[in-house]
């Protein structure tokens, strides 16, 4: 669901840097920001050096933000030593002053690590005056990193203030940590319980990283390939001799033991025997009578993006690998079997016919059930192996837990909803 811009406040997302500036934590702020304005929030990145996130991401651009900014690295020199001189006083009220501008409007600011870590601790001050007095504008502190738990840190940082302020709490502002870890350190260093201390975990796009073509998205989103459990890909021709019946009797065996299953049969009815439209029509009257009809996809009825007719293209094939968790091939005849081929390189677990071609590919590195197994006794298998599989279990996992969709919706969208404000 999109929320209406009306349903979340108008956001500012700081930190020191950002894209093109290369670092992980510009990386989450530049995907927390094009998130949100996807879902029509008023978004702002305040940053000290970056270009353009594109899209309807506004940027403010204050240089000493920066933590390279010639004037803070003078600062961070004398600080360095343990000396606070007037030019830190100075620079915090500048970066105090130009903070006071950009945030004119903003409901909430979400502040990326710089109240604790001590890379331009003038900002950090500024950041701790703001705050502390601010009423229009509240605060969340996105913590990646603590300086004050971090060994490497240690040597650089003082008693007193300004350093101290890295390890202080401000009343009103919002914790958030990206692990438990982090939850458990900061509950530690700023003496604050765990339950005042959000978790919410960076995350991972899986259509950019996979790079699917526009018609692999459109399965994706069509087919709801993220759901089910598992993901079963068959890719033939329909012909009699691809045995295609009993890849539809071990998902309803599947089904029954109340797993989530997608099948997906690629190919259309092989073209040089008009009987194959028959044995489709046998497979959709199959499919009826199981009632598979949410969990068996034959490409061959699909549509495709703008309604004009699915090209499963070589580089669509690809993409259907990498979205499947299996390949499963039934045939009773091949002269070969190149889907073994293209499943190793994608690192497919393969359940295949023990038959005599598939098992010359494939050797011991591929699963094998015999014409005549009871559909059961295969469902079985395949499940025990593709559950017992540690790589399955991962992707599973972070499909289920860490893409950005689900911790936009779940997690981050419901925490800036308190910070909305009152509809007048």
């Amino acid at each position: 669901m999109r929320e209406s811009h009306r349903s979340l406040p108008r956001v500012a997302l700081l930190h020191y840097t950002c894209p093109p500036v290369v670092g992980g934590v510009e990386g989450v702020l530049a995907r927390h920001a094009r998130l949100l304005a996807e879902r029509g929030a008023d978004v702002n990145v305040i940053t000290g050096r970056g270009g353009p996130l594109g899209g309807r991401v506004r940027l403010c651009r204050i240089p000493l933000l920066d933590s390279r900014h010639r004037r803070v690295l003078a600062v961070s020199h004398e600080l360095e030593s343990g000396r606070v001189t007037p030019a830190f006083a100075s620079l915090t009220a500048r970066i105090r002053a130009s903070l006071e501008r950009g945030l004119a409007g903003i409901d909430v600011c979400v502040v990326h690590n710089a109240l604790t870590l001590h890379k331009n601790l003038a900002l950090t001050a500024a950041l701790h005056e703001l705050a502390a007095r601010s009423h229009a504008t509240r605060f969340i502190a996105w913590c990646h990193d603590l300086a004050w738990s971090n060994p490497q840190y240690r040597p650089h940082l003082h008693p007193g203030v300004p350093w101290s302020m890295l390890r202080t709490p401000i009343g009103g502002v919002t914790y958030v940590t990206v692990s438990k870890e982090r939850q458990q350190q900061f509950s530690a260093l700023f003496e604050l319980p765990p339950s005042q201390i959000e978790v919410i975990p960076n995350g991972v796009e899986p259509l950019k990283f996979l790079r699917l073509t526009r018609t692999g998205r459109w399965l994706v989103t069509t087919l709801r390939l993220w759901e089910p459990q598992i993901v079963l890909l068959l890719p033939a021709r329909i012909t009699r001799r691809k045995h295609i019946e009993y890849a539809l009797e071990v998902v309803s065996e599947m089904v029954r033991r109340e797993l989530t299953v997608r099948l997906l049969v690629t190919g259309p009815p092989g073209a040089h025997d008009p009987r194959n439209h028959a044995y489709l029509d046998e497979l959709r009257d199959l499919r009826r009578r199981l009632r598979l009809d949410a969990q068996v996809v034959f490409c061959t009825e699909l549509s495709g993006p703008g309604g004009r007719g699915l090209t499963l293209s070589d580089r669509v094939m690809t993409d259907l690998y990498l979205l499947a968790d299996a390949l499963f091939l039934p045939s009773r005849q091949e002269g070969f079997g190149l889907p073994l081929l293209e499943a190793g390189l994608t690192r497919l677990p393969v359940f295949v016919s023990d038959i005599a071609p598939l098992r010359e590919i494939g050797g011991d590195a591929i699963y094998t059930f015999g014409l005549d197994e009871p559909p059961a006794a295969c469902a079985r298998r395949v499940i025990h192996a593709i559950m017992g599989d540690h790589s399955y279990r991962l992707r599973r996992r972070v499909l289920a837990s860490y893409t950005w969709e689900v911790i936009m919706r779940e997690r981050i969208v419901p925490l800036l909803h308190q910070f909305a404000p009152a509809p007048s």
